[in-house]
């Protein structure tokens, strides 16, 4: 669980692990390659976002990460991808931006408060360099 400063909380998660015990997300937001191959039961929005890589509509991006951000005012929010660590690590990352971390300081403030790993490759770290809100 990464906690933004403004108190929002979203759940970053692999989705190759077990789904955590508690309350379900009220929303989804799930960076893959390709379409979910099991449904949730939950309001969901699959992004196209190859592993290792960066989202292949940038502007599909910012919009879903906009849209799990704003949820997560109000909402339990939870992020995923294979893994759980690199394109989940770069939307949390996105995310912080947007709830005015510096971009410069997203990628340090989300290893140090969800996964030390998270933001896998320079590609993904440079995108959230310059991830604009």
């Amino acid at each position: 669980m990464l906690r933004l400063p403004s108190g929002r909380l979203v759940r970053g998660r692999g989705l190759r692990h077990p789904v955590p015990p508690g309350e379900p997300p009220a929303f989804g937001l799930y960076l893959l390659g390709r379409p979910p191959s099991v449904p949730v039961p939950w309001p969901s929005r699959w992004l196209r976002w190859p592993d290792f890589r960066l989202p292949a509509d940038r502007d599909a991006a910012r919009s879903a990460l906009r849209e799990a951000w704003e949820r997560a005012a109000t909402e339990r929010v939870e992020v995923a991808c294979g893994g759980g660590v690199g394109r989940t690590g770069t939307a949390l990352g996105c995310l912080a931006v947007l709830d005015g971390v510096p971009p410069e300081r997203a990628v340090a403030y989300v290893r140090e408060r969800y996964h030390r790993r998270a933001v896998e490759t320079p590609w993904q770290r440079r995108y959230v360099a310059r991830f604009t809100p």
